[in-house]
């Protein structure tokens, strides 16, 4: 068969001139897809002018389609100019919303949601589409109809007896592949879920819980067959097992394999185990994300993360001794006020950070909190699930909030601090870096109008 992967474009395109990583989910899709001798293509929406026409051309006889929350429209859109082609392939979704809230794709124009692990679930379709078309034998999916239909749950798999990501399926785009200044740079999956009970994350619930993880040996053997000098280990939590990542370091210093990391971590994580991460920074880890959400310990605990400011600054102490960048990533609450705004401005000042990011805060489909909150929730519409967007309803009127959300981007890290991080990118680069924050902070200001 012919079988066509697309990963969309993001629903704000600055977004892709900020990070944009390999579509690694379908680089697996495609690795298990090949086991079974299907011809793939996979085109990258954030990349490629016109993926229909492309798509289209190719000829395929499946197509699929991934993505999160803000992209449920545009995947319902391609899957929908898709089945008014004359090729009419057979169309499947999967990804992180369409685990969490398969209902959204309970439309004519989709086949099937893939519900949980794709690899092993794309390999049945094809060969009951080839077959007997009996897809109420396969684990793990949703059937649209007038009432969405469900099979039996698929459990998760070892992540060891998953097939290496088949990264030639991305060959054309690989120099495209970058998180801010790291760039060419490629993902690298080590486990999946999360040890945090998060109530405004869903990646800990995707697992049930669980915390998944790859050996070692397994993960090293993919590095070494990985050519960027960038890795960028995109697990939930990279770094809470901490025997199984002191292996991995031993190995990969025993292969002599030289890459410049980074991870994400749990503050409380570097605070238990700073020799850990100092047995890292010697083998190329160079920055760690860290999700430090709040400047108080009362939204940290109505957020049920598990830290207090005080590890979080202990965090931010270790790393610097270490010469690791911190990668701080803060949330922004809706319910702020001014004085809240200027207050975690001063806490990033305090903290002397050199880098920060910062999100609305937003109870996706599939979290405690969009549970919790659903009753004050905004109609839905799911492009507006991005991280910049509220959509809760704000203390301060919309426009001042997102005015204060944009200077907060502006102003908590001083111009001082930040032409260190500014240098990272290089000169030729810094053009093009200016001309982008001026587009974000715009972008946020005007942000309001998306409401009307």
């Amino acid at each position: 068969m012919r079988i066509l992967l697309i990963q969309p474009a993001s629903s704000i395109a600055f977004i892709d001139r900020v990070y944009m990583h390999e579509p690694l989910a379908l680089e697996y899709l495609g690795a298990g897809l090949k086991l079974d001798g299907h011809d793939i293509l996979l085109l990258d929406g954030r990349i490629e002018g016109d993926v229909v026409k492309s798509g289209i051309d190719f000829q395929p006889d499946i197509v699929a389609l991934t993505g999160y929350t803000s992209q449920v429209n545009i995947i319902k859109e391609l899957a929908e100019e898709f089945k008014a082609s004359s090729t009419a392939p057979f169309v499947v979704v999967g990804g992180h919303h369409a685990t969490v809230r398969p209902t959204d794709f309970n439309v004519s124009s989709i086949d099937l949601v893939v519900i949980g692990e794709g690899v092993t679930s794309l390999r049945e379709i094809a060969i009951e589409l080839a077959s007997q078309k009996n897809f109420n034998a396969i684990e793990g999916l949703g059937i649209p109809g007038n009432t969405m239909q469900f099979t039996r749950t698929r459990p998760h798999c070892n992540l060891d007896e998953l097939p290496m990501p088949d990264r030639a399926l991305t060959d054309r785009y690989r120099s495209h592949y970058f998180s801010e200044w790291l760039q060419p740079l490629a993902s690298v999956r080590t486990s999946l879920g999360c040890v945090g009970r998060c109530n405004f994350c869903a990646l800990w619930s995707l697992t049930g819980g669980k915390y998944l993880k790859r050996s070692p040996e397994n993960v090293v053997v993919e590095l070494q067959n990985v050519k960027e000098e960038n890795v960028f280990f995109c697990d939930d939590e990279s770094m809470y097992d901490v025997k199984r990542m002191a292996l991995l370091a031993d190995l990969i210093r025993e292969k002599g394999i030289q890459k410049n990391y980074f991870l994400y971590a749990r503050a409380d994580t570097i605070v238990r185990h700073p020799d850990l991460f100092a047995k890292w920074r010697d083998i190329g880890l160079r920055q760690v994300f860290v999700g430090m959400e709040s400047f108080s310990n009362s939204h940290l605990q109505a957020m049920n993360k598990g830290l207090t400011l005080e590890q979080q600054e202990e965090a931010v102490s270790i790393l610097k001794e270490l010469g690791i960048l911190l990668y701080a990533s803060f949330v922004v609450d809706p319910d702020f006020s001014k004085n809240d705004f200027r207050s975690l401005t001063a806490y990033v000042r305090r903290l002397k950070l050199n880098h920060a990011s910062f999100s609305v805060l937003t109870p996706l489909p599939g979290t405690v909190m969009h549970e919790e909150r659903y009753a004050e929730l905004f109609p839905y519409r799911p492009e507006m699930y991005d991280f910049i967007h509220t959509v809760l309803p704000t203390r301060l009127p919309l426009t001042d909030f997102y005015d204060e959300f944009a200077l907060l981007w502006q102003r908590a890290i001083p111009l001082h601090r930040a032409l260190k991080t500014f240098s990272y990118y290089g000169v030729k680069r810094l053009p093009g870096v200016f001309r982008l924050l001026s587009e974000a902070t715009s972008t946020m200001r005007k942000s309001h109008l998306d409401h009307l």
